[in-house]
């Protein structure tokens, strides 16, 4: 199989992952285009270990520690998207950095007084 294949589908699946993480709103919808990003990064390694026929598996060792990373980091952020969701109802990235903001604000009107 040509390299070429494998390349044009995980170009494919990256520029997926960019557009959901710049385009969309929803803390999950920004989750899973990062993922998709992993996932094209992954495909990426291991064509390129399968093209170049070392021997040594370097592209597919890389793949699976950048799925544990993945793992972790969807975990991570899983348990972010929860306490957004049970503190204020939504999970809405937009909305949720101008929480932060609002927050942040009687915290500090309280510290000068």
């Amino acid at each position: 199989m040509p390299l070429v294949l494998p390349l044009l589908l995980a170009v494919v699946l990256f520029c997926l992952g960019v557009y959901g993480v710049l385009a969309r709103r929803n803390a999950i919808t920004i989750l899973m285009s990062f993922e998709l990003m992993l996932n094209a990064v992954n495909l990426n390694l291991v064509a390129f270990d399968a093209w170049r026929l070392d021997g040594l598996a370097t592209g597919q060792t890389l793949a699976v520690f950048v799925i544990t990373l993945a793992a972790a980091e969807i975990g991570l952020g899983l348990a972010i998207v929860l306490l957004l969701f049970r503190g204020h109802g939504h999970v809405d990235a937009d909305a949720a950095r101008d929480l932060v903001e609002q927050d942040a604000a009687p915290a500090e009107r309280g510290a000068e007084q």
